[in-house]
C-alpha cells in the first residue's frame, strides 16, 4: 500500500505570510491526499546569516507597507482576521518551543495555528506566557506540563538543532515548504505548488520512474 506523500512545513511564529499559510495548509493537504509535518524554527539566526538584524519587512520601509496591505488583504480573502501586531516582529522562541514540546501530541497543530491566529488575527502577545497557557488550554492541552517542559533543556537543544538544520537545507524564509526529494517552495502562494509536486513525485515513484 502507498504512503501518503509528506512535505515539511518549515515557520516561523513572527513570520506574517506563516499565517495564512497554517490557515490554508491541513485542509488543502488532506484534500490532496498528503501530509503536512509541522516544523517549527527560528528566522532570527537565518536572517543574522543573511546580515540583517531584524526582519526585511521592518529594514525595507516600502517592502513592509506593502506587505501589511497585501496580508490585509489576503486575509480578507480567506475570511480569517488580520490585526497588525505591535511589536513586530514579535519574540517566538517561547511559543517554538511549546510547539516541540508538542510534537506528536494530537492538540499540536492546532495550538499551531491558534498561535498565529492569537498573533496576526487578535494582535495578541506570543511572548507572554499567559497567552501561550490560556491557548494550550484552549486546544485541550495540558497546559501547565508543557509550558515547564518547553523550558526543559532537551527542548531547548531541538530547537536550537531544528534551526540549525533549516540552515544546512537552504532555507531563507518563512513559511517554506520542502518535498521529501529536497525541492524547495518558499512562500504561502507557493503551497499549492508544494502539494502538486509531491503528488506528483509519488506518483512517479510509484511507477518505478524518476522525476526530472
Amino acid at each position: 500500500m502507498a504512503t501518503a506523500p509528506i512535505i515539511d512545513f518549515w515557520f516561523d511564529f513572527g513570520s506574517t505570510y506563516s499565517y495564512p499559510a497554517c490557515m490554508r495548509a491541513q485542509g488543502l493537504a488532506s484534500s490532496n491526499g498528503v501530509v503536512i509535518r509541522y516544523r517549527p524554527f527560528l528566522l532570527g539566526p537565518i536572517f543574522k546569516a543573511q546580515g540583517w538584524d531584524t526582519s526585511p519587512f521592518n529594514i525595507y520601509e516600502s517592502k513592509g507597507r506593502y506587505m501589511w496591505r497585501d496580508l490585509e488583504r489576503l486575509c480578507a480573502d480567506l475570511s480569517i482576521p488580520f490585526k497588525k501586531p505591535v511589536p513586530f516582529p514579535q519574540n517566538s522562541l517561547l511559543a517554538a518551543r511549546v510547539a516541540l514540546a508538542g510534537e506528536g501530541e494530537a492538540w499540536r497543530d492546532k495550538f499551531c495555528c491558534a498561535v498565529f491566529h492569537a498573533q496576526f488575527g487578535e494582535s495578541r502577545s506570543i511572548d507572554d506566557p499567559t497567552v501561550i497557557r490560556e491557548i494550550l488550554q484552549d486546544v485541550g492541552a495540558p497546559a501547565r506540563s508543557f509550558l515547564e517542559l518547553a523550558q526543559s533543556d532537551p527542548i531547548k537543544l531541538q530547537l536550537r538543532t531544528q534551526t540549525e538544520e533549516a540552515g544546512r537545507l537552504g532555507i531563507f524564509g518563512a513559511p517554506s515548504f520542502l518535498t521529501e526529494d529536497g525541492e524547495l517552495f518558499w512562500g504561502n502562494d507557493r503551497l499549492e505548488a508544494a502539494i502538486s509536486w509531491a503528488k506528483r513525485l509519488a506518483e512517479q515513484n510509484a511507477g518505478g520512474r524518476i522525476m526530472s
